[in-house]
């Protein structure tokens, strides 16, 4: 994925490539949310956080329910930019399954998310 970015000559690493797609797909959340969902500890959500709002692709906005918290959301510019990585992020997934049938790629989902599942089960 970085070097199909690096082609496209957008300044991204992966870790901030997929902050924006979920901020893209799940809307605003917390730090804390953000970070568990691309398995980041606090410290580093923080950088990546820093440099995106740097960078002018989100920003951090009061809860509504908790003073004390943030939400994270996606500038326009960060809504625009996430249009842009669409088309990206589907030709890096069709280049690493392309020798994959149907059949194959419909079992190596499966086979992933019940792996990722039973990584995020703590019981």
């Amino acid at each position: 994925m970085e070097a199909e970015l690096a082609a496209q000559d957008i300044d991204l690493r992966f870790t901030q490539f997929l902050i924006l797609k979920r901020l893209s797909r799940l809307g605003p959340m917390s730090a804390s949310e953000l970070a568990r969902s691309v398995e980041l500890d606090g410290g580093a959500m923080t950088r990546q956080l820093d440099q995106l709002e740097a960078k002018g692709f989100l920003r951090r906005t009061p809860h509504e329910q908790d003073r004390r918290a943030l939400r994270i959301e996606l500038t326009d510019a960060g809504n625009a930019l996430w249009q842009q990585l669409t088309d990206c992020n589907d030709r890096v997934l069709e280049a690493a399954q392309r020798s994959l049938s149907l059949t194959e790629r419909e079992q190596l989902h499966d086979y992933l998310e019940r792996v990722l599942h039973a990584l995020r089960d703590k019981s």
